[in-house]
Order: structure tokens, then sequence, then C-alpha cells
């Protein structure tokens, strides 16, 4: 009780100053909000509030509230109703499919590694595993989202990205960083990705092959069937690699089925998926054991509902599974020690089922509903004792999520406000005064023009530690099992500008963090601990300019776009500046990051795209020697990647060249797993409609 009045106590400390800090953000909020409604009141007689996606599998409607030159807009899930991208009241990035064909990458976790405000943590390439970081955020602190469906694992982050996804069926990649919890739940701690799949309009036939260096090899095919009321997508890929050094090979499989039906105006989208991979993971989770082994393998299926008109329905259900085999020691090792008690076994359920209410009236769009949410597992290392076990699995644990949430987008002629709040609930605090919380967002846009918006919002969030914090022992790392759940508020505010081939943005954003879950090393007894921090302050600004340059220069100019992008960040922690603590994830973040894309026309259906990026990162992390085993502290060092691609477009046919790491540049994103240097790769993508 003690513990938690202490807690109560220092949340409400920390949100005071807060507040503090915040004050001249929300008085502007304030003030905006205010000259919103008196100006916009007299409009919203005039307007019917449906707002609906603009394109939809055999169904065509248009927003009322939305005026018509809005409708070429990207709709992106910004808020709980979706709103075209320049009417949103968030940062939104989008990865659009054009971006997607000219980028020299083999997985979406490669893809985001171009955007500037996202921090992707390597520890394999080519979707191997990687861990994504938001605004200086852990990598389970981010919502991983297919469709909207919410697949972020409670084991550990590190597989929320086990999905069955492949580049070719992806349309688009949304990603909102922030607080997220009242758009995507709880889990959406530092933002949320979601990965939207192709919007096929008839019937096709793709498939892919390619091949590389160090054993590279791939392939993709995928087929859509159109009927008059139903549209039905298959797609497989698969990819293998000898390895770039000694035990990083490794073996991919991805199978995607989807469905959706038209049902009287209405829409039914069913989707079921399977991913395996096998991997050498060298080092992956500590550097004095090189012959670590991964095999995984996650499955999932969803059904989602929404029908049209004043008043939607949007019912969601949803399953997954993933298994994890963890050797520490890969099998055929030789001289393996007697210690060595074998693999550990993990196997992590999710259950979902979550309904969305909208309803337009001359007042706005209203969404209410609510989620349940079940995580499960069982594991030979993770939980609590079983009373029967069962196979490989001695341990369990289980918990349940309810969340209710209510949210009022009024959209004028040119404002946007959205005010809402979830209240979250969580089983596994059932005996703690902090059971249930409420979560409150606020998020305005003003569009100045045709072609400028401003925006800005306060939104907080919450999430619960994963089964790996709560219980992982092994190696050097303790888990804990009285770690307490976190929780944070940002704010944020920024400017777009679209128009004329010439899209812009600004972005300034604060966020405070209470009882962040870390693991630091602890040098008493040499092992990397998971606690609660007491406070973390994190702040930072970016820039991005994308300039379509064909549309004045011509469509046969050599240069035809470029993009580029500029974050920067800092964290602040008096714990840190005392102790100078060596941090797993929470103070190691990018200070620095910057990138950029140019694409060439060579000569007719002959393309060259280049991409850079360079970064620098703060923190540090152990050093390890393998001939001697010491361990020495040692900092990130700055590095900039240069890649390329080489792209031939004859008719339906697609010929190309990746050269990744072009100048061969050593580098690491997690310490003492050096990633692949030059790595040449080739293919060809036949598309028959």
């Amino acid at each position: 009780m003690n513990r938690q009045r202490e807690v109560s106590t220092r949340e409400t400390f920390r949100f005071k100053r807060f507040a503090r800090k915040s004050y001249s953000i929300f008085n502007s909020i304030r003030k905006t909000v205010t000259i919103g409604v008196l100006a916009g009141s007299a409009l919203l007689s005039a307007h019917a509030a449906s707002v609906e996606p603009p394109e939809r599998a055999g169904i065509q409607s248009k927003p009322d509230t939305i005026p018509d030159k809005e409708l070429d807009e990207v709709v992106v899930t910004a808020s709980k109703a979706q709103l075209p991208l320049n009417m949103t009241a968030r940062q939104v990035t989008v990865i659009t499919s054009k971006e997607i064909e000219r980028s020299p990458v083999r997985s979406a976790e490669e893809l985001l590694n171009y955007v500037p405000g996202v921090d992707i943590l390597q520890r394999g390439p080519h979707g191997v595993q990687a861990d994504i970081s938001l605004r200086g955020g852990s990598f389970d602190q981010a919502a991983i989202l297919l469709n909207g469906i919410n697949l972020t694992n409670p084991q550990t982050g590190h597989y929320s990205f086990d999905i069955p996804i492949n580049l070719s069926d992806i349309e688009r990649i949304e990603i909102i960083q922030g607080a997220s919890s009242l758009i995507f739940g709880a889990s959406a701690f530092s933002g949320g990705v979601n990965i939207i799949t192709r919007n096929d309009r008839q019937s096709n036939f793709f498939v892919k092959t390619e091949g590389g260096m160090h054993g590279l090899f791939g392939a993709e095919t995928r087929g859509a069937v159109k009927t008059e009321r139903s549209l039905h997508r298959m797609s497989a890929g698969y990819k293998h690699s000898d390895g770039y050094i000694r035990n990083s090979d490794y073996n991919i499989v991805n199978l995607l089925w989807q469905s959706r039906f038209n049902i009287e105006s209405s829409t039914v989208d069913i989707q079921a998926g399977i991913n395996e991979k096998r991997y050498g993971a060298n080092t992956f989770y500590s550097a004095a054991y090189p012959d670590q082994y991964d095999d995984t393998r996650g499955v999932f299926a969803s059904i989602r509902g929404e029908t049209v008109g004043k008043m939607k329905f949007i019912p969601q259900l949803y399953w997954s599974r993933h298994y994890d085999i963890y050797h520490l020691f890969r099998p055929g090792t030789p001289d393996v020690p007697s210690w060595y008690g074998g693999p550990n076994y993990h196997r992590s359920d999710l259950f979902g089922l979550n309904l969305n209410m909208q309803y337009a009236s001359l007042v706005g769009i209203t969404s209410i509903g609510g989620e349940f949410r079940n995580e499960g597992i069982v594991s030979s290392n993770l939980g609590r004792p079983m009373r029967r076990p069962s196979g490989n699995y001695t341990k369990w644990d289980n918990r349940s999520n309810i969340s209710l949430f209510a949210e009022h987008n009024f959209v004028f002629n040119k404002v946007t406000l959205s005010a809402g709040g979830l209240y979250n609930y969580n089983s596994a605090l059932a005996d703690t005064l902090n059971a249930g919380g409420f979560y409150p967002a606020v998020n305005i846009s003003w569009r100045l023009n045709d072609a400028s918006t401003l925006f800005a919002s306060w939104n907080r969030s919450t999430r619960m530690p994963t089964f790996t914090d709560l219980y992982y022992n092994a190696g050097k790392h303790r888990g804990f099992s009285g770690l307490t759940p976190e929780y944070s508020q940002s704010v944020e505010t920024g400017w777009r500008f679209r128009k004329m081939g010439v899209t812009a943005g600004l972005n300034l954003f604060y966020s405070i963090g209470d009882n962040l879950i870390d693991w630091t090393y602890d040098a008493s007894d040499g092992l990397y601990h998971a606690r609660n921090l007491a406070s973390l302050g994190t702040y930072g600004a970016g820039w991005e300019l994308a300039l379509e340059l064909k549309r004045w220069l011509g469509e046969k100019h050599l240069l035809q776009s470029i993009q580029m992008g500029y974050q920067y960040m800092m964290q602040e922690s008096g714990e840190a500046t005392a102790n100078n603590p060596i941090s797993a994830y929470v103070y190691n973040y990018l200070k620095h990051k910057f990138s950029t894309g140019i694409q060439h026309r060579l000569a007719n259906n002959l393309t060259l795209s280049w991409n850079l990026r360079w970064q620098e990162r703060k923190g540090g992390y152990l050093s390890f020697n393998p001939e001697t085993g010491e361990e020495i502290p040692a900092p990130f060092k700055p590095h900039c990647l240069v890649d390329a691609k080489v792209n031939y477009d004859f008719r339906q046919i697609d010929f190309y060249l990746n050269f990744n790491n072009l100048f061969n540049t050593s580098y690491v994103d997690l310490g003492n797993i050096p990633q692949p240097g030059f790595w040449l790769s080739g293919g060809i993508g036949i598309r028959i409609q």
C-alpha cells in the first residue's frame, strides 16, 4: 500500500511539473479551440456528419462533412474516425507503395529505416529481427498493427514484427508517433505502426524471385480474384541467406490469405496467416554466446465488419499465437557445456474482441466502444509454476485487459477538433490502486488554406510490462515480477504543407514518462536487472521536405524527385545524470537522424534511387572481447549509410539491382552485433493483370 501511495504521489508531482513546462502549448490549444468552436458552430448545421473512407472495394461513398477537394487525400487512422491526412490533428508519416517500389529493402522493418523519427535497432537484416523505437521509446512501447489489428507480442517486443507480410503485399505504412493509447490501445505507449495491405481493384497475379551475396535467395507470389461481391487475395514468400558472419543464416516463410465480402453496402474482412523464422542469433541476446539460435512461428486470424450510414458499427475479432524455441547453443554445436539444460520454450496467445460505434450528427462524429484483450503465456522459463506441467511448458501467466473509449470529432470548414479518452483496466493489477486508469486525448488541426495546416495535441498513455520484463531469468538478465505499469503524457505541435509537388512539415514534441521499464547494468553483480525508472523527459523537433521535380522539370528530366528529413531528440533524467547507467534500451536513443532519398531517370524505363541516412546514438554498451571475456564500456559511434537501387521496367516485367551499404560501413545498432557490410542483390518481378 505504501508503494502505491508513493507511486501516486510521484505521478501527481510529475504531472504538475509537466503542466508547468507545457502551459504555453496548452494555452495555445485552448485559444484555438475557442475560436474554432465559435466559428464552426454556424457551419455545422450545413453539413451531415457521416465519415467514410473515400475508397472501398465495390462501394463508393462521399463524406458529407469533408469538402470535395479533400477526397484526394490518403485516409489515415489518426483517430477513432478515419480522416484525410491533411485534416488529421496528429503527426502521421505515410510510406506509400511508390516509395516501397523504389527502396532497396527486403522487409517492412528496413523500410522504416528511412523515416527520420523512427529508430530501427537491427539484430538481423531482411526482417530477421529488429526493434522499433518511436521518439525514444523502447521496442516494447510501440504497437504493431496489420490492417488495424493489434498484433503486439505480449512476451516481448522482439517478436512483434513476426507477422506474415511480404513487401509486395503492402499498400502503405502509417506511423503515428507519441502517446496513442486512445487510437491503438494501451500498448501504443510511444506510438503505433499500422501496415495496410493492397486494395486490389481487379484480378491480378504477381511473382518475384531474387538472389545475391551471402547465399541470398528469395521468392514472392501473390494473386487476387475479384468477383461482383467479393475480393480474395493469397500471397506466399520465402527468404534465405547463408549469413554475412558466422551463425547469421536465416530461413523465413510467410503465408497470408485475405478476403473481403460486400454485403448490402457493408463489408466483412477476413484475414489469416502464418510466419515462420529460423535463424542463427549470433550474440543477439548475450555477446558471450555466439551460437544462439531462434526457431519461431506465428499464426493469426481476424474478422472485421463495417457498416455504412449515419450510425456505423465496426466490430473486430482476432486471435494470434506465437511459438518460440530459443537455443543458447545451436543444435549441432560441439563441446556444449555440461551445465546447459536445453532450450527455452515459449508459447504466447492473444485473443481480442472490440467494437467501435460511430454516429454522425450535426455536432460532429462520435465514436464509442471498447475492447476485451486477453494475453497469456506458457513457457519453460517465464511465468508462475504450473500445477500440471504440459510437455516442455512448466510455467504460465495470463491477464485480461478491458478498455472503454469515447471520442468526438468536430469537423468544421477549417478546423478538426478531436477530444476523448480511454478507460483501461487490467486484471493483473486487480489488487492494487492502479488497476484502472483514464487516459485522455485532445487533438486539433487548423487548415490555414488549401495547402497548409497547423496542428497540436495532448495525449496520455500507459503500458503493462511484458512477460519477459516480469519473469526472465537466464544468462545475465533478471526480470522482476514487481514491475508496475508505465505512464506517460506528451504534447506536440506542428505544421504541414502540400501543394504543386511540394510536401513539407515541421514538428515539436515533449513527453514525460513515469515508471518507465528498462534493463540496467548493476556492476555489483555483473547482471542486467529489469526495473522501473523514476522519471524521463523527452523533447525534440524535426522537419521533412519532398519535391516531385518531374512536375516542374518534365517526365524525361534526369532528376525526378527528392525527399529529406531530420529529427533531433534529447532525454532528461536526474537518475541518468547522477548514475550514468549502462542501459539496454531507455537511455539509448537517436539524438540526430538525417535521411534523404533521390530518384533519377537514366533512360526510358530505367531509374536509379539513392537513399542516405546519418545518425548519432546516445548511450553506450559493454563491448565484449571474446578472447579475454572482458566487457568494457563503449559509446555508440555515429555512422552514415548509402543504399541504391537500379530499376528497369519493361511492360509488365521489372528488373532491379540493390546495393546496400554501398561503402561497406562498419556499424552496430545494438552493442556487439555487427551489421552487414556491402551487400549486392538483384531480382525480377512479373505482373499480370
